[in-house]
């Protein structure tokens, strides 16, 4: 291959907009958006051995620990081996960043620094149509009509975890899981802490940022 493969990580905490970051990044360079949630859930459909693994974890509401995600992801890595990529919700701790050290160099991490107050706002915010898993906010994408799902007219509920006392403990949770990973990437050079509000303010700056890396894909613009 003619240029190097651009390997990048996007760090937030919950409510952060690291989602919509990611996908407009990977639409505006040709990256592939690996989201650890969306591949977690693929393995607990599929019944894998880390999925069988990972369920046994989230029915008692506990974290999934750091060797089961790592497993997963670093299978999914396997296979992407000669494609440019963006990890969104891996690492987060640094047992997980020491596993990712074993098989790539990492070329660039984006911390996304939101004030707390701003993401439990976004979050009390978020309600979600269970069966389908389809997300709404009141703010940025409501339901057609208040409280259903636009599809099925079936109610909307808020997740335990988007509630605000639920929301301090993740992001404390967060911190601490996150302080050393920050840290590290730090130390080598590669870290670009953001922060802001607004994903609209903040998002230019992305932009900007991986443009002097790698070249956007045609027709794709900073919006």
């Amino acid at each position: 291959m003619g240029s190097k493969v651009l390997r990048a990580v996007v760090l937030g905490p919950p409510g952060s907009g690291k989602g919509t970051v990611c996908q407009r990044l990977a639409a505006s360079f040709g990256l592939q958006h690996l989201a650890s949630g969306r591949f977690l859930r693929q393995h607990l459909g599929a019944r894998t051995e880390a999925g069988v693994l990972a369920k046994q974890y989230i029915e008692q509401g506990l974290l999934v620990p750091d060797d089961v995600i790592t497993r997963v992801m670093l299978s999914e890595l396997e296979h992407r081996r000669h494609r440019p990529w963006l990890l969104d919700g891996f690492p987060r701790t640094l047992v997980q960043a020491e596993a990712l050290d074993s098989v790539c160099e990492l070329d660039l991490v984006i911390s996304l620094n939101i004030p707390f107050e701003t993401l439990k706002d976004r979050l009390s915010r978020r309600w979600i149509h269970p069966s389908s898993g389809r997300v709404y906010n009141l703010e940025f994408n409501p339901p057609l009509v208040h409280g259903v799902d636009d599809v099925t007219g079936e109610p909307l509920v808020q997740q335990e975890d988007d509630k605000p006392d639920a929301v301090a403990a993740r992001l404390r949770q967060y911190k601490g899981a996150a302080k050393p990973v920050i840290e590290l990437y730090k130390s080598r050079g590669i870290l670009h802490s953001f922060s802001g509000t607004e994903t609209n303010k903040i998002w230019p700056y992305v932009f900007t940022l991986f443009s002097h890396k790698i070249p956007p894909t045609p027709s794709k613009e900073a919006n």
